[in-house]
């Protein structure tokens, strides 16, 4: 009789063992529920591409200040190490230019995993210039020619140039801003010589008003907000250069303004995407439904970004 209870114990124990295994592991692949949770408490760190930065502070810092149980920590990174730390679960939610591709969403499914992304802005690319640099409209092909490496000198952009070679100044090599040109203009991932790497936005707009021959690229988050006094004094260091559709009129240009993101007559445009994993409705889904509703649109708008979800007013001024 002894050994026959020994034998169930035995059973029943091994039973259990493999009901908790097979816990554990759908817990891993699914994303564990923290019970003290809901779309409005809770602490989670949410990952997010550096360029987003002020709008990304100023949504959590609303997001927090309305739900006083809510503790959101954004961690930011370059676009490459954010999607790495996604894709291997170390965050739930990332705020990124990126889009899972059809293989990365097929990885992840079969860990029972479905990302969901929601479109939050539009945001522009933009290319600054030194405030000595009196070039500042140019066509889109001349910027792609300047990309591709066969436009190498501002004087083969105005004959009277006296600005010399060109450097394109950009804020990472592993971002989502060169990743960008990278698809848009067909570049290898060896970049020209004259390409260089900084650490940030902020670096690149720095760079670009000490430097009288440099192109920066940063996204127009960082100087889009008139109110802002980052924003304005970023503006006080550089110049924006506007820039012509492709294939079309060369004669007119376009700055990376709201008008202009909204119907795309400027060229080099993006989505802002938030792209999470929960599986349950956690903090983080709270987050992604604030920014995506009203009052998170409305701080958008007020950046100088196009919110994705909320029609804006374009009022045209003619002069008679």
């Amino acid at each position: 009789m002894g050994i026959i209870s020994k034998n169930k114990i035995a059973v029943i124990t091994g039973v259990i063992l493999i009901i908790t295994a097979f816990a554990f592991n759908a817990c891993k692949n699914k994303g564990t529920v923290n019970l003290g949770e809901t779309p409005t408490s809770g602490d989670i760190r949410i990952g997010a591409d550096e360029s987003f930065q002020p709008i990304v502070d100023a949504e959590v810092g609303t997001f927090t200040t309305f739900y006083k149980n809510a503790f959101v920590e954004p961690v930011y990174k370059a676009e490459n190490e954010l999607v790495a730390d996604f894709l291997n679960d170390s965050v739930k939610v990332i705020v990124s230019s990126w889009t899972p591709s059809d293989e990365q969403r097929e990885t992840l499914l079969a860990l029972q995993t479905v990302v969901r992304t929601t479109v939050v802005a539009h945001d522009a690319l933009a290319l600054v210039l030194n405030p000595g640099n009196a070039d500042s409209l140019l066509t889109y092909n001349e910027v792609k020619d300047i990309f591709t490496g066969r436009v190498t000198d501002w004087n083969q952009i105005n004959p009277k140039s006296k600005l010399g070679p060109i450097s394109v100044v950009f804020d990472n090599v592993r971002s989502g801003n060169i990743r960008y040109f990278r698809e848009k203009f067909d570049l290898s991932q060896q970049l020209a010589p004259n390409f260089y790497a900084v650490n940030s936005n902020p670096e690149v707009i720095d760079y670009v008003s000490q430097s009288p021959g440099a192109l920066g690229i940063v996204s127009v988050n960082w100087i889009s907000d008139m109110d802002d006094s980052l924003s304005f004094s970023f503006l006080r260091k550089i110049k924006v250069a506007a820039v012509s559709q492709p294939y079309l009129d060369e004669s007119s240009f376009y700055l990376p303004e709201q008008g202009s993101i909204y119907d795309k007559s400027y060229p080099f445009v993006r989505e802002v995407n938030m792209h999470s994993r929960e599986s349950f409705s956690g903090l983080g889904s709270g987050f992604v439904s604030f920014v995506a509703g009203e009052k998170g649109q409305r701080i958008i708008l007020k950046s100088g970004l196009v919110p994705a979800t909320m029609p804006i007013r374009i009022i045209q001024v003619k002069n008679e």
